[in-house]
């Protein structure tokens, strides 16, 4: 996450069959693994410049979901939310996942109730058929105020209501500062989970985001919460001779040639029924970013996904 990625963030502002006569779990099958998909920031320059041609070439490399990470103005990428819906469909892509900074400005406390912007965002998710309504950042001035992050958090739930109406369900999206930044005597990451209500919002885990920052990795997260991650990003780290893309001393690179242990945390995720993959790719090592994504998606399938 390079700093233009941070002011972009900023500015846009399971089936079970068992014998009747043995236990219910006892011949439970293991979920299959309904999205591999692909952050598109990933290849955010391409869709800068030519957003139906990257999406033709990821979807002839093989891939069918994608994550956005660009609605402003009510458009994705430049594209009404029909209008990009028509042109997924006409690639034989969908789109169940999607990344927009929900602020505390998106909350007016006078009227008790989520501003038009917002109920937008909501609405034009919906128009798109997603599943989840993913929030990938948090303001700096409310990480370490307990007061108000505590309404924060009573925000989340509310959004988590809100999405809920259309079928859908809100989430948040993990950095480097949720496993490092102190709320008492815990850190962020854990007051979020504490303080909003599973049943309304969902978590996905950036597994290079978080890579050796804190004292618990992705895989003591996951044993710890069992059911409250429903989505990973699917994301593999080098040591980066600058500060890397959230400032850790860290950058991605090609899935199973970096420093996270993917296969394991991939098949703790299929033992937990997370079903949402979705591959990262944010450094490329002077490597065009479509020949990045489109190796990660290689390795995933060789690796069973």
């Amino acid at each position: 996450m390079n700093s233009s990625r941070r002011n972009f963030l900023r500015n846009s502002a399971l089936a079970v069959t068992a014998a009747a006569i043995m236990p219910k779990d006892m011949f439970a099958l293991a979920p299959k693994i309904q999205r591999v998909g692909l952050q598109l920031y990933s290849v955010r320059d391409h869709m800068k410049t030519d957003p139906a041609g990257t999406l033709k070439k990821l979807a002839d490399m093989g891939y069918v979901y994608v994550e956005h990470a660009n609605y402003v103005d009510r458009k994705f990428y430049g594209y009404t939310a029909p209008e990009f819906k028509k042109l997924l469909a006409g690639l034989g892509l969908v789109m169940p996942s999607g990344h927009t900074v929900m602020t505390t400005r998106d909350w007016d406390a006078a009227k008790g109730d989520f501003t038009d912007k917002w109920k937008y965002t909501i609405e034009d998710a919906a128009t798109m058929g997603q599943k989840f309504v993913i929030s990938p950042w948090m303001e700096d001035s409310i990480r370490k105020d307990e007061a108000g992050l505590k309404k924060f958090m009573d925000q989340f739930n509310k959004c988590g209501e809100l999405c809920q109406k259309s079928g859908m369900k809100f989430g948040y999206h993990t950095h480097e500062f949720e496993f490092t930044n102190k709320i008492g005597d815990k850190n962020l990451y854990d007051y979020i989970l504490d303080n909003t209500d599973p049943k309304l919002v969902i978590q996905q885990l950036d597994i290079g985001n978080m890579y050796n920052q804190g004292n618990m990795t992705a895989l003591d997260y996951m044993k710890k919460y069992p059911g409250r991650i429903e989505s990973l990003h699917v994301k593999d780290e080098i040591k980066s001779a600058t500060p890397g893309e959230v400032g850790t001393g860290y950058e991605s690179t090609y899935l199973g040639t970096g420093l996270v242990p993917l296969k394991e945390i991939l098949k703790l995720s299929k033992q937990q029924g997370i079903t949402s993959l979705i591959i990262e790719h944010e450094s490329y090592q002077g490597a065009d970013p479509l020949d990045c994504v489109k190796i990660d998606l290689q390795t995933m399938k060789k690796w069973g996904y």
